[in-house]
């Protein structure tokens, strides 16, 4: 009798998307799915549960489809417009704007890797609304990069066994894209249909913030895959890609998100329930002139960061045609500047909301320890203390970044 946990089960509907075919449409888009998801955010987080329905409609409002090449039918946005639509539906719901966070990276991965009968089929499958996760970390390894997973072929497919961790969106996935190494120790992607035999996701996640992502364990085990579902991902890091700066810049997006809820509900809170201090002789506590200064403070280190956003974007964007080394390398130090401020800002702003709201702001019911949650726990995806690093050894000693996810 196996002894792997049954596969989790999660309804999967028939994809349905509609397809936008511009920047200011993904925008539009943005705000009325953040309009929509944010009606049951603090409590989708207080079950850890989320209706099949809400992650439809999500997926089927095309922002899912939207970096998608022109030439494959996809309206191809600006990296600082991606940014900004993940921070709109961070915003709303952060779990909910991180899912789809390696669905991009994994669109990216189709993109610089695949043949052009792949990229027709698979881009061609994300503009219909099917939902991509990872299954590409492990847990067990001394690094984030000692995989173990390990992939023969055999004929026209190839066998994969392993164990998978921090899947994100396994859950709600129609693809799975699973990293495995050959016998040369290079990366490939596989993309396995979620119901695929061999293919087991346990819904496992426990953190205590992004409650609702589904990045729990995925199980391989003998595992067959058609050979035209595999890619040499290995190769978008032996050569000078976007592919690091893209996996960054998503992932300070939903920072950003993080930090725009809590001062939002930072501002809501002082302005309708906490009481003025008893010394400041103050009828309400948003006239308090200490707490308006904290605020003064919130937003400008939100804008701050949302303006290297956005730049990091457009320094995306200009290197996207030919990105040599030094164009990557300028990508990631922009991209690890703005991650740097996005991180403080989250943390800074989702722990002010208890200072300037004061103990009722602590109250079960309403819920807003989800902001620092969410921030303390999606910023431990990379130690920030390494963007420091990398900025300053560019600019003091012309090292280049790192070629990785993870810069």
């Amino acid at each position: 009798m196996s002894n792997t946990p049954a596969d989790a089960h999660y309804p999967l509907s028939v994809p349905d998307a509609h397809i936008i075919s511009s920047d200011a449409e993904a925008i539009e888009v943005a705000h009325k799915v953040a309009a929509f998801l944010l009606e049951g955010d603090a409590e989708r987080d207080r079950q850890r549960e989320v209706p099949a329905e809400v992650v439809d409609v999500f997926s089927n409002s095309g922002l899912w489809g939207i970096t998608v090449p022109k030439e494959y039918g996809g309206a191809e946005v600006s990296f600082a417009t991606l940014a900004e639509v993940i921070t709109i539906i961070s915003a709303a719901d952060a779990s909910l704007g991180q899912i789809p966070q390696n669905h991009y990276c994994l669109l990216e991965d189709i993109r610089l890797q695949g043949t052009e009968e792949q990229k027709a089929w698979f881009l061609g499958l994300a503009l219909k609304g099917n939902r991509f996760a990872n299954a590409i970390s492990e847990t067990g390894g001394k690094t984030v990069q000692d995989i173990q997973t390990r992939f023969v072929s055999e004929g026209d497919e190839v066998v994969i066994n392993g164990r998978k961790g921090y899947c994100t969106g396994s859950l709600y996935a129609h693809w799975l894209g699973v990293l495995a190494l050959n016998a040369d120790d290079k990366a490939h992607l596989a993309f396995v249909p979620r119901r695929t035999p061999g293919l087991t996701v346990v819904d496992d996640w426990s953190s205590i913030g992004q409650r609702n992502t589904a990045s729990g364990t995925v199980l391989a085990e003998n595992l067959r895959v058609p050979a035209f579902n595999v890619f040499k991902t290995y190769q978008s890091y032996e050569n000078p890609t976007l592919a690091g700066p893209i996996a960054q810049i998503t992932t300070a997006a939903i920072d950003a998100g993080i930090a725009r809820a809590a001062l939002r509900d930072t501002l809501s809170f002082v302005r309708d329930h906490a009481r003025p201090w008893i010394d400041s002789g103050l009828d309400k506590a948003s006239e308090d002139p200490l707490t308006i200064i904290q605020i003064g403070k919130l937003s400008i280190q939100l804008d701050a960061s949302e303006a290297l956003l956005e730049r990091a974007g457009r320094v995306l964007d200009r290197e996207r045609e030919n990105p040599g080394e030094d164009g990557v390398a300028r990508a990631s130090v922009a991209v690890a500047k703005a991650k740097v401020l996005t991180t403080e800002i989250a943390l800074e702003a989702s722990n002010r909301l208890f200072e300037l709201g004061g103990t009722r702001s602590s109250l079960a019911r309403h819920n807003h320890d989800r902001h620092w949650r969410n921030a303390r726990v999606h910023t431990l995806h990379d130690p920030v203390r390494w963007k420091y690093h990398v900025v300053g050894n560019w600019l003091l000693n012309g090292v280049n970044p790192p070629r990785h996810d993870w810069s």
